[in-house]
């Protein structure tokens, strides 16, 4: 599995830079750039929705990540076989304001 650093922090799954849902999805089937991937597990925090709860109880430094980003040099059987995987979208509101930084063209 993947370390994973999310700068989604708008997320509702992000907690301190790391997820707490446990797995994610990449989109992005058709990419060749960075900016056509997404994460497909987005989800926008509204308001205080995360404040008492988090999903798993804590940020997960490793993730399960499944890939649909077929042209993607990490993607083994559509999963993700990088050591490490960077999610950007600081400001996003929702998944498509999101990109997996680490995708590279096959």
């Amino acid at each position: 599995m993947p370390a994973l650093k999310c700068s989604a922090t708008t997320c509702i799954y992000n907690k301190q830079e790391l997820c707490s849902k446990g797995d994610i999805q990449v989109t992005g089937n058709t990419a060749n750039t960075a900016d056509q991937t997404s994460c497909g597990s987005f989800q926008e925090r509204k308001g205080d929705s995360m404040s008492n709860s988090c999903v798993s109880g804590c940020g997960c430094e490793t993730i399960q990540v499944s890939c649909d980003a077929s042209k993607c040099m990490y993607n083994d059987d559509r999963k993700c076989s990088a050591s490490q995987i960077g999610i950007a979208g600081s400001n996003a509101s929702n998944s498509q304001q999101t990109m997996c930084g680490t995708f590279r063209c096959k």
